[in-house]
């Protein structure tokens, strides 16, 4: 066992809810040891010390990977986080998959050098991503109250002419409706809730405001016209580090608005955006030009649409998004975006 452990291991950790499996390999790829453990950060930790300090370990980005990741970088190990995704490509031909096998090909990829990586964001960026994302969700379920309240009018033959509902005057009609008394406490519950939601709302977007004012990428890009709060919040903490993407056109492809490409012989099909990416982020960018925008960004929209007609408005609006968001890269590597200066190429829709 001492030659063994003189000898370079690499470990996989096949992380689950509850118990997770982890293997140990040597450096000619050789099993040296599997075993299963009950989750818990001091016996994640003692079994991956049996491959001898600082050892490379490969951990799969599943659900609540905070913990082994962070017990993992606090013990001083060498921890790469394997992306969900590229796993899943190398895994949709396996006939046969087991804990112990998805934890040995995590040690084996890692050991040569082909494992499909995710960044492995600092704990501070993380705690504003939760944030970030639990106003999305909590902004999906307020537009679900409010389609309900809208469904139980409609029922009724009632269609209130009113975008907000949560505003002063949509509140005014809704509290002047008359309504059979089992719907009235159903209209009721729900202004409730659509009230409660809007309120967490506001409370998320001002601790988020009040965590990134210093932020300098924040500030940069609140310059941009089209880009408010949320959604510059939404691009400095999901993009992260800004120089862990090479060029404007990395970022792109990383938030899946860059389309597909397939090339072969005197065959070439371009797709739609390949939407493999960070849903957030694509979102955000989409978003920022359906407002009034930067010149720059809202001609490339224009010239789209006055070529190829109103049907294209939604390619228009990738196209455009594409734009913004490489408006965005600029802005937090430099500073200020020199594009915004000069007239633009129109990218391929």
């Amino acid at each position: 066992m001492g030659n063994a452990i003189a000898e370079k291991q690499w470990v996989g950790v096949d992380l689950h809810l509850h118990r997770s499996v982890i293997g140990r390999i040597d450096d000619r790829g050789e099993l040296i040891e599997w075993v299963r453990i009950d989750n818990d950060p001091k016996a994640l930790v003692k079994e991956v010390r049996k491959a001898g300090r600082r050892a490379p370990v490969a951990v799969e980005a599943t659900y609540g990977w905070y913990w082994a990741v962070d017990a993992l970088q606090a013990a001083k190990f060498d921890v790469h986080l394997a992306h969900p995704y590229g796993m899943k490509k190398m895994r949709k031909t396996k006939r046969v998959k087991t804990d112990q096998a998805d934890a040995y090909e995590l040690a084996n990829l890692l050991r040569l050098g082909s494992l499909p990586e995710a960044w492995v964001a600092p704990v501070e960026l993380r705690e504003l991503r939760e944030l970030v994302r639990h106003r999305q969700r909590l902004v999906k379920a307020s537009t679900s109250v409010k389609s309900g309240i809208r469904g139980l009018l409609a029922k009724h033959g009632i269609r209130l002419e009113v975008s907000h509902l949560e505003a002063g005057t949509g509140l005014a009609m809704l509290d002047s409706l008359e309504l059979p008394e089992l719907s009235a406490q159903r209209l009721a519950s729900q202004q409730r809730l659509m009230l409660m939601l809007a309120n967490e709302i506001d409370a998320v977007v001002t601790e988020l405001d009040k965590r990134l004012k210093n932020n300098v990428g924040y500030r940069n890009l609140l310059q941009i016209k089209g880009i408010g709060p949320t959604l510059a919040a939404v691009f400095v903490v999901e993009i992260g580090d800004i120089n862990r993407f090479p060029t404007a056109q990395a970022l792109t492809c990383w938030a899946g608005l860059t389309p597909r490409h397939y090339e072969s012989d005197k065959t070439v099909r371009r797709g739609s955006i390949s939407k493999e990416g960070c849903a957030l982020v694509r979102w955000a960018a989409v978003e920022a030009v359906q407002r009034p925008c930067e010149p720059t960004v809202a001609a490339v929209k224009e010239r789209i649409i006055a070529r190829r007609g109103r049907p294209a408005r939604n390619i228009a609006k990738v196209a455009a998004g594409r734009r913004m968001l490489e408006v965005v890269y600029y802005t937090l590597r430099d500073g200020h975006a020199r594009c915004l200066d000069t007239t633009p190429e129109e990218p391929a829709a």
